[in-house]
């Protein structure tokens, strides 16, 4: 169901928000040179850090609750519309070769669904039940967890999702670039990284959509840290589907193991191409069938199976 909000409550909705601010400043923007523009971006996209920084405890307090249910089992679930959808499915769909994930494990979804990837999908932003429906395909369990993700903090698709989420009994997160949004506070953990007005009034795909980009890498890149997908800074998960990441790999057990590229090349056959076993039959010096043994007896963590040896 679409949203049936009276346009004028809308307009003075988003009149309120930072996000939507109007710069009159910027008014006579088009009439720069093209390097004065770059540098107003440029000076713009600068203070985004800073920003997500104010927020760095929140941003942690979620990842340690995302990364004690996800060592259960659960699973990590983005929702949004538009480019905080589209930024989802990306952070989602880069898990597998990064961390050697399955592809259940991390899941973006995106009001309209796959065709609004590329295009506009008229409504769909504004559908709860919409947000709903594609979660229950999903089957939600209390190890879950739902992050939505909306630059005002408004949209109903994001709010729907954290809802609905919230009904079965998962996580929810609720990542927003304005200050009071709905979104952080119907989430368990409201994560609101203020970026300001944009340099083109209302584009979100801007300060907002970096900003959204730095917190997602944080959520899935220190959620699999701490589930042992990394060895130091290594990625010693990694899936190695084509050359470069067969070289990659390669070049992670030589970084860990300081070996000779023939004993590299040995360990990898040995564990069928599994960086993290490959590491452990070098620096423990067992055999193929053993570093298997000691890495799930580990919960995948190499550390773990490494010190458990010494």
């Amino acid at each position: 169901m679409t949203s049936t909000s009276d346009p004028r409550d809308l307009r003075t909705e988003l009149e309120s928000l930072t996000t939507e601010a109007f710069r009159p400043e910027l008014a006579d923007i088009d009439r720069l040179p093209t390097l004065d523009i770059a540098r107003l971006m440029n000076g713009e996209d600068a203070t985004v850090a800073g920003a997500v920084a104010a927020r760095l405890p929140q941003i942690a307090a979620a990842i340690d609750a995302v990364a004690e249910r996800m060592a259960r089992g659960g699973r990590l679930v983005y929702a949004g519309a538009g480019t905080a959808g589209r930024l989802g499915i990306l952070d989602a769909s880069e898990c597998p070769p990064t961390f050697n994930t399955d592809p259940s494990r991390v899941v973006g979804l995106i009001a309209g669904g796959p065709e609004a990837m590329v295009t506009s999908v008229e409504g769909a932003e504004d559908s709860r039940e919409l947000a709903r429906a594609d979660l229950e395909t999903l089957g939600l369990t209390p190890d879950d967890t739902v992050v939505g993700v909306s630059a005002s903090g408004r949209t109903p698709y994001a709010l729907g999702a954290v809802a609905h989420a919230r009904t079965r009994g998962s996580l929810t997160v609720g990542l927003a670039c304005n200050p009071g949004s709905p979104l952080g506070a119907a989430a368990d953990h409201g994560i609101e990284i203020v970026v300001g007005p944009e340099l083109l009034t209302g584009s979100t795909r801007l300060k907002a959509g970096t900003a959204q980009k730095l917190v997602l890498n944080m959520l899935s890149t220190i959620t699999m840290i701490r589930l042992g997908k990394t060895y130091g800074n290594l990625m010693v998960d990694v899936r190695a589907s084509n050359d470069k990441l067969r070289a990659r790999s390669h070049r992670i057990v030589a970084l860990a193991t300081g070996a000779e590229d023939k004993e590299i090349e040995q360990a990898l056959t040995a564990t069928d191409g599994e960086v993290k076993n490959a590491i452990l039959t070098l620096l423990a010096d067992v055999d193929g069938p053993t570093a298997a043994r000691l890495l799930e007896e580990s919960d995948g963590h190499l550390r773990a199976a490494l010190d458990s040896r010494s």
